[in-house]
């Protein structure tokens, strides 16, 4: 009996052996320049997206637009170093504390930073590791833009220099 255990142990440990395994799932490739042009030319707002160097990989990218939401653009990416970042954006007008509150995990204020020509407020999410720079801009139709990740705000502040307006169609 006890020889038999051994044999089938063995048997079940070569064939586990023998079964290939996963190292790295690959993702499909997230085509941003479509869903950004849908947005840009759907809604009319000028929205704005990172121009990154090689190595950024981008994540997701989506139009939220569900009935009674705040309608809102997002794009993630992943650094070179692994760092995630994203960017959200909303009409001023309807990008609520409540809306800015869920997209910085009720981040909590530790000043502010300039970055872009732009004043950042800055925020950190005591629950996650999440920091957050937020900006509104100019005049009644201005964007709310939320810059995300766990990246150090340095970094983020790159990450803003590299936002560039989404060209009209």
């Amino acid at each position: 009996m006890v020889i038999s255990m051994v044999v089938i142990m063995a048997a079940v440990l070569a064939w586990v052996a023998m079964v290939p395994r996963v190292r790295e799932i690959s993702q499909p490739a997230v085509d941003v320049t479509s869903v950004a042009q849908y947005v840009r030319q759907e809604t009319g707002w000028a929205i704005s997206w990172p121009r990154l160097p090689a190595g950024w990989k981008a994540t997701n990218a989506r139009f939220d637009s569900a009935a009674g939401a705040v309608h809102a653009w997002h794009v993630g990416y992943l650094s070179p170093d692994g760092q995630y970042l994203s960017i959200d954006q909303a009409e001023k007008a309807t990008a609520t504390d409540n809306w800015i509150s869920q997209r910085t995990s009720n981040g909590q204020s530790e000043g502010t930073l300039s970055a872009a020509g732009r004043t950042w407020r800055k925020l950190r999410s005591r629950a996650i590791l999440q920091r957050s720079l937020v900006s509104t801009g100019p005049g009644a139709h201005g964007l709310t833009t939320v810059l995300s990740g766990t990246a150090p705000y340095p970094q983020l502040a790159q990450f803003a220099q590299t936002l560039k307006p989404v060209p009209a169609n």
